[in-house]
């Protein structure tokens, strides 16, 4: 089973890192800039995708560090 994915998203007056599927904060920063600078980070030493959400949740970005064959299958 591969590592969970790394998401930065908004919480409270600030951002966090959290893994996917898990209640699991990796770290809270002040500004998204700062939590997207760790989240990639923590995102691709675990070869694993980065999510980054918008302000109201929705996800606005994501990129993949881990095996991200080209072109894709299916």
């Amino acid at each position: 089973m591969s590592d969970p994915n790394v998401h930065t998203v908004p919480r409270g007056d600030g951002w966090a890192n959290e893994l996917e599927s898990s209640t699991s904060v990796l770290a809270r920063f002040d500004t998204k800039v700062e939590a997207v600078t760790a989240g990639r980070d923590s995102a691709s030493a675990a070869k694993v995708e980065h999510a980054l959400h918008n302000a109201d949740g929705t996800i606005g970005e994501k990129h993949s560090y881990g095996n991200d064959p080209y072109p894709p299958s299916g």
